[in-house]
């Protein structure tokens, strides 16, 4: 298991709150892939999806929940 420091996370994401919620939502992304055609399963999706993440090769945008008008 490899352990990912706040500031490797924080350094592609902004902060580290933003950083681990975006590899969330990219790991739970994944795990919806068809198991025949999914990425190789080496490794557990979150370890995956943070080291995407702190290299850089995950994009994403943060947009922002509208609340509902009373």
């Amino acid at each position: 298991m490899r352990v990912f420091t706040p500031v490797e996370v924080a350094k592609q994401a902004g902060n580290k709150y933003v950083g681990v919620l975006v590899a969330a939502k990219f790991a739970r992304f994944v795990n919806e892939f068809p198991k025949e055609r999914s990425y190789v399963r080496e490794k557990k999706l979150t370890t995956m999806s943070l080291e995407e993440l702190a290299r850089g090769g995950l994009t994403y945008k943060i947009t922002r929940r509208r609340r509902p008008e009373a």
